[in-house]
C-alpha cells in the first residue's frame, strides 16, 4: 500500500522490504555523479589491498538507498532527518535487503518515526537507522 497522508500509517507497520542495488555498474555511476568515484568502491582488488573484503558502497549512497526505501513507501513524504550508524562495510556485489518498521507517530505535527535496517545476504547487520519523516496530516 502506497502512504499517501498520516492516517494511512500505522504504528508497528512494517515497511515492504527494497533490495537496493549494489553491483559494480552501479557504484561506479554513483562514483561519477558524486565524485566518490575512489578505487576503494569501484575495485575490488584495490579494497581487498587496503583490507577490506572488497570494494565497498560509500555510506552516503547506503543513506541514498535508506531514503529510497521510504519514498517508494510514502512518495509525497518529506524526509527531514536519516540518522545512521555503519556498523560493518556494505560491500558492492553483494546482495542486501532493507527493512523498516514504525515506531512512533506524531499526529499533530503528521512526523513519524522509522526504524531501519540494512543487512546482507548472510543476516548480517550492517547499517542502522532512524528516519524522521514528515506526511500530511
Amino acid at each position: 500500500m502506497t502512504i499517501v497522508k498520516l492516517a494511512d500509517v500505522e504504528f508497528g507497520v512494517e515497511l515492504p522490504v527494497f533490495e537496493p542495488d549494489t553491483s559494480l555498474a552501479n557504484v561506479q555511476r554513483f562514483g561519477d555523479a558524486s565524485g566518490w568515484n575512489s578505487p576503494r568502491f569501484t575495485d575490488h582488488e584495490h579494497a581487498r589491498k587496503e583490507g577490506f573484503p572488497g570494494a565497498l558502497v560509500p555510506g552516503i549512497m547506503s543513506q541514498g538507498f535508506l531514503a529510497a526505501m521510504i519514498h517508494r513507501w510514502a512518495p509525497g513524504s518529506v524526509i527531514e532527518n536519516v540518522d545512521t550508524i555503519f556498523r560493518a562495510p556494505v560491500i558492492v556485489d553483494v546482495a542486501h535487503r532493507i527493512s523498516g518498521v514504525v515506531t512512533d507517530i506524531d499526529e499533530d505535527t503528521g512526523l513519524v518515526e522509522i526504524d531501519l535496517t540494512l543487512v546482507n545476504a548472510a543476516e548480517e547487520t550492517r547499517v542502522l537507522g532512524t528516519a524522521s519523516v514528515r506526511l500530511p496530516v
